[in-house]
Order: C-alpha cells, then structure tokens, then sequence
C-alpha cells in the first residue's frame, strides 16, 4: 500500500506545489485548505505522515494545535511543520511539541523531500516493529487441554465481548500478556491501541508520569498511558508493584472516569478498558497492607486464574508439538522430534512456566541435534542439576531395598499420574494394572491425587 502524505496549508499555490512534487515521488496524498478541513481529514483517517503550516485561519498556532490532535491519536505519524513567518520560538516550540522537521517557506524542494523521505521511512520502520510485536503474539494460541486452560479459553471468548474489568492471576511466564492480548484481538477494541504498562520495570518517580502524563512549562505535552489507550486497553502489569499514593489516583479514575495530568488543569476524559495482572498473592498483599483492597474489587470485576505450567503436565506435550512447529517455520531449522514422555520434561518444576519451555525447544532447534539421545541430552542438562541426581542416587544407595523400591514405585506412579492429568484410569491401562488395585497401591505408597 502506497504511503498516504496529507498536506494543510491555506495557500492554494502552496498546496499545489507541494501536491505536485509528493505525486511525482510516487506517494498518495490528501489536502486540506484550512483548520476545520483538517481536523476532519485527521478524524476521518489517520495519515501515515502529514505536512502542516503553522498558521491557517483560527490563530497564530493552528499548526501546532493539529500537530498535538495527530499525536493525541497516533504519536508515531511523523508530522512535519512548515512556516512563512518563521522565528527561533516557533521552530522550537513546533519540534518539543513532537514536529518530525521545522522548515521555513520558501522551502528547497529538494530538501523539503529528503524530509518527506526520511519521514516515511521513519513511518514504516516503526510500523514493522509493530508488525513484529504484533505477529509475535497474535501468532501463538492458547494452547492446552488440561482443565485449567479450556476454562481459560472459554473465559476469553465470553469476557471479549463485554467491557468488564479483568484481573489476571498466575506465576511469570504463565501467559498473561498473551491472555491480554487475545480478549483485545477479539473484542470491538480491536482496532483501538493496546498499551502496556508495567509495573515492576518504572522507577518509583515515574509511576503517575507513565500512567497520567504531563503538561510541561514550555507549553508541551507528553501524553500518559491512559491517553495512549483510549478507545483501545490498557494492560497494568504487575500492578500490585505500584505504589499505594498512586493506586488511590488510579481508584479515582475508575470512579469519576476522568483525570488531571501532572501539573495540568483541566480534565481529561478518558475510554479505556483495563485489564491488570499480577504474579503475586494479591490476597496476602492486601493482608500486609501493599494493596488497597477497594481497589482490588474496582478491578476485579472478572477474575482469571492462570495456573504453573506444574500443575498443567498434561499441557506439555501439546506446547512441545506447538512451539515446535513454529520455531522450524520461524527459523526455517530441520524438523526434529521430543519425546514427550522424557522423564525430566513431566517431573521438572518449571519455575519459568511456559517461557521457559519455549525457551528450551527454541534452545534444541538451534543446537540442531541429529537424533533423539542427543535431544534428551540437552533436556536432561538444561532442567536436572547434578546436585538433584546425586541426591536420588545417594538416597537410593542409603536405604534398604524395600524401602527403595517402594521409592521407585511411588515416583513411577507420581511421573505416569502426571502424563495423564490425575486421571486414574489412564494411567491404569497404561501402566497394566486393574484400576482398584491401582488405588491401593497409590493409597499404600501415600501418593495423593493429583489436579
């Protein structure tokens, strides 16, 4: 699709001139001859970079007040201000206000579009990585058959279509941004932004300047997470990370739907829907008093409880198969195959969860290991450490051979319970044992049911 250059500027020879030469160059453009024109073409259709002189037929500054509408909307159009009446001042005013260039008429055509160039390719580098970031997640799927994520996906595609608050719950690296992620895919805020905010990575200082933004003495504005998401959602991250002064500004905005930026005067109205997440016992940290609980409840309209990847084994296999195929594709690597029964991948605690599994096979296709010994290999040296296998050898060698048989059988019963979800008779038929004697055997060794 051919870049889309809209022009504003109420002189009709200007216009023209500058139409001409944008054509000429092989893009598509739209014109606007004064303010109202633009502000129209502006909330009509985003342009992917806009020409604008500073002054039209409202005030000294109309420029500058589209310049700051465009970045209100979109902050990575690249906007490039243009002047007959052109000072120090103004050059920089235009370029604090986020102005991609400042150029005074009568302008070089040459360097005029040198500008433009530079400006689209600005334009289409950022829309790339937004590309990336965006294939990255949409890509991958929600993926599982154990209780916990069918119970998930469901939860996804009935809270898509409503606008309630959402609290997601669940260890690093479970899948929350992409749980996220996946209600704005199929929500009507599709086509709205989705903004993350994260709190575990901002400085204690900067928490209300990311969330509200600020008005700057220089008359510049730089807007706040919640600007940046309206019509879109706003991902909290870590929210329970954010300090209490800041939660109560945050329970405010729910409740009134407005705020003030920093140092501003004026509210601001905002349209947003927010999804938080969180790593930790919300509960034990509104117990200890790091977390305001009425905040809590105006954010947990609808809980999601995501589980470690522990508790889920059944989900492995499905994720190895998964993650499998989209690294061969992504990396364009030779085919290989996990065994999915490995000993190490069902027993391993996984205190990454997911990422740490992806992380793994990303970690085999690369090596590139020719057959499946050298697999389990690198499985066996990535997840068990040497202090673990010496302590099983060496309890083993200390006890009497009842006792380490019975060891063996109740780690063989616990391993093969796992592989099939807890479910008994699964397990029974595949381990050859009559289902009633399975129970007693597992109540014998003391192995508990398993989620």
């Amino acid at each position: 699709m051919s870049t889309e250059i809209l022009i504003i500027d109420d002189n009709a020879d200007i216009r023209n001139i500058l139409n001409d030469l944008i054509v000429d160059a092989g893009y598509k453009t739209r014109v606007a001859a004064n303010y109202n024109q633009a502000l129209t073409e502006i909330d009509n259709k985003l342009p992917d970079v806009a020409i604008i002189d500073v002054k039209l037929d409202k005030g000294d500054n109309d420029g500058i007040e589209l310049l700051s509408h465009i970045k209100k909307k979109n902050k990575d159009i690249p906007v490039i201000i243009i002047s007959g009446h052109a000072n120090i001042e103004m050059a920089v005013k235009s370029l604090k206000s986020g102005a991609f260039e400042f150029i005074q008429k009568p302008f070089d055509h040459e360097r005029l579009m040198n500008f433009i160039n530079r400006a689209v390719e600005n334009f289409n580098l950022k829309n790339q990585n937004k590309e990336l970031e965006t294939k990255l997640f949409h890509s991958f799927e929600l993926v599982g058959n154990s209780q916990n994520i069918e119970k998930i996906k469901d939860q996804v595609t009935k809270l898509s279509t409503s606008e309630s608050r959402i609290f997601i719950n669940g260890p690093t690296g479970s899948g929350k941004e992409l749980i996220a992620r996946k209600i704005h895919k199929l929500s009507k805020r599709e086509k709205g932004p989705f903004i993350i905010l994260n709190g575990a990575l901002l400085d204690v200082k900067k928490y209300e300047q990311e969330l509200f933004g600020e008005e700057k003495n220089n008359g510049s504005i730089s807007y706040g997470a919640l600007e940046k998401a309206t019509g879109g959602i706003l991902l909290i991250d870590e929210v329970t990370e954010i300090p209490l002064e800041t939660q109560s500004k945050i329970l405010r905005v729910l409740i009134d739907q407005k705020f003030k930026r920093i140092n501003g005067n004026h509210d601001i109205n905002v349209d947003v829907r927010i999804i938080c997440s969180s790593s930790k016992d919300i509960k034990n940290e509104i117990r200890t008093g790091n977390f305001r609980e009425d905040l809590f409840h105006r954010l947990n309209v609808f809980q999601i409880d995501v589980e470690p990847l522990n508790n889920r084994v059944t989900d492995i296999p499905l994720l190895i198969d998964y993650f499998s195929k989209k690294i061969i594709e992504n990396y364009n690597l030779k085919k290989f195959n996990i065994d999915t029964n490995n000993h190490y991948l069902i027993n391993y605690s996984w205190p990454g969860n997911v990422r740490e599994l992806r992380n793994l096979i990303e970690r085999i296709a690369i090596l590139s290991p020719n057959n499946e010994e050298k697999i389990s290999s690198i499985i066996k040296e990535s997840l068990k450490t040497s202090e673990e296998e010496n302590f099983n050898v060496e309890n083993s060698l200390s006890v009497p051979l009842k006792e380490a048989r019975e060891n063996f059988e109740k780690e063989y019963l616990t391993t093969q319970l796992k592989k099939f979800g807890g479910n008994i008779s699964k397990t029974a038929k595949f381990i050859g044992m009559e289902r009633s004697a399975l129970h007693r055997k597992l109540k014998g060794l003391g192995v508990k049911g398993l989620n």
